[in-house]
């Protein structure tokens, strides 16, 4: 019988990732994009970590960040009441620091590439860092924000190692579809093994043909100009 609740879950984590990494990652794209401070490439180096460092290790560091027995963890329970291990808000937390690059790059090349009369223009009108953000970069930079928005979403949703290290495998609060996968092909059930991951890769592939799409709008919109 298929399980839906690792699916309602793991939708629900990837949005609640996609909403808060979008929050997030806009300023801090743009102060990457536009910041002249030359020690900002630690700070993207931190930002794009994820994308070489294997989950398992950054789950196993934020695990130890996360627990109780730790200074963090201890502070995080005593003084806010809040525990990030082996609960969906922990799963949120170590989504949002695992797929961080998938947002906060597709912004980047996004504000890199608009022209800097844009700006110069709006600060010549007397507009604000802010209502020049708000109202002249973003809606020029649509598609890197969709881009980003998908691909953070379908990351989130193939995550492994980050949400078994942090989250665990308790049913209807931390075991998501990746980590279901993982419990059928222990019990050495294949069958169903197969059905959730042919889900996964229909819809990973999809998500990429989403994306290459609208990369060839922008690519051919930008030529026409």
């Amino acid at each position: 019988m298929m399980d839906l609740a690792p699916f309602y879950l793991t939708l629900k984590l990837a949005f609640f990732t996609t909403i808060v990494l979008f929050v997030l990652g806009i300023p801090l794209a743009y102060w990457l994009a536009f910041s002249r401070w030359r020690p900002k490439i630690i700070v993207e180096a931190i930002v794009g970590l994820p994308l070489v460092l294997p989950p398992t290790v950054m789950g196993f560091y934020l695990l130890l960040a996360f627990s109780p027995e730790n200074a963090f963890g201890r502070f995080l329970d005593n003084y806010l009441d809040l525990r990030l291990v082996f609960t969906f808000p922990g799963l949120v937390v170590a989504s949002v620091i695992y797929s961080l690059p998938f947002m906060i790059q597709p912004l980047q090349s996004g504000f890199r590439m608009l022209p800097h009369v844009l700006t110069e223009a709006s600060y010549t009108l007397g507009k604000s860092r802010l209502t020049t953000l708000m109202h002249v970069l973003l809606p020029n930079i649509k598609g890197s924000i969709l881009s980003g928005c998908i691909l953070t979403f379908a990351h989130t949703i193939g995550e492994f190692g980050v949400v078994l290290m942090i989250g665990g495998n308790i049913p209807n609060e931390t075991r998501v579809v990746s980590v279901l996968i993982y419990n059928e092909v222990e019990a050495m059930n294949y069958e169903m093994a197969n059905f959730y991951s042919l889900i996964l890769l229909i819809f990973s592939f999809l998500v990429l043909i989403t994306v290459y799409v609208f990369q060839y709008k922008r690519a051919d919109s930008s030529i026409f100009r």
